[in-house]
């Protein structure tokens, strides 16, 4: 295969709905706010760039989070949920792109090397590959430049990337002991991870 270009795309455009309305973008994690521990996440674990979907409070987002040299796209649909954002980003992926690695802003437990090792499960553009957690699939996924096409056509609502998951084979990368997938949805997933 020609050069591996993987960047990550960080759907960061939620509005904190279940937690009283504050953006989750904005939070903050170990001194920082979510979209910058997600951003550094992904350079660190060696994605090719970064594009971020914003939605709720972007214009404060914007003003208080450094991004670098992160593309920042706006979603105006994004309470239609998280298929909107997924195509916003993709229509926003440089186009020499093999592949792109989806990251959600609420999953602080990834870490670089959970990364690392699902980038290191791409070798074609077909590639369709997701982390699993003690067997389990979930965030992050990796989905080669040949699906764009699909994924536009079927990330819709809050699916996402469900049904083109769902029609093709998936490879599963072992991330157990590589940090944490769940997501910051609740009140009592904000104390579980130490967010104010």
């Amino acid at each position: 295969m020609a050069e591996v270009r993987v960047p990550a795309l960080v759907l960061a455009a939620g509005g904190g709905s279940r937690l009283g309305g504050r953006p989750k973008a904005l939070l903050p994690y170990r001194g920082r706010p979510l979209l910058a521990h997600a951003l550094a996440t992904a350079r660190a674990g060696g994605c090719t760039g970064t594009v971020a979907v914003l939605g709720a409070a972007a214009d404060r987002v914007r003003a208080r989070v450094a991004t670098g040299d992160c593309r920042l796209v706006d979603n105006p649909d994004w309470r239609t949920g998280l298929g909107s954002s997924l195509r916003a980003g993709l229509a926003a992926l440089p186009p020499d792109a093999t592949a792109v690695l989806v990251l959600l802003v609420d999953t602080p437990g990834v870490t670089a090397e959970a990364v690392r090792r699902l980038l290191a499960a791409h070798t074609a553009r077909t590639d369709l590959a997701a982390c699993a957690w003690a067997g389990r699939r979930a965030h992050p996924v990796l989905i080669g430049a040949a699906h764009f096409p699909e994924l536009r056509a079927t990330a819709t609502g809050d699916a996402g990337a469900r049904a083109l998951l769902a029609a093709h084979p998936v490879a599963l990368v072992d991330c157990t002991g590589a940090g944490d997938p769940a997501d910051l949805d609740t009140p009592a997933d904000l104390a579980r991870w130490g967010i104010p």
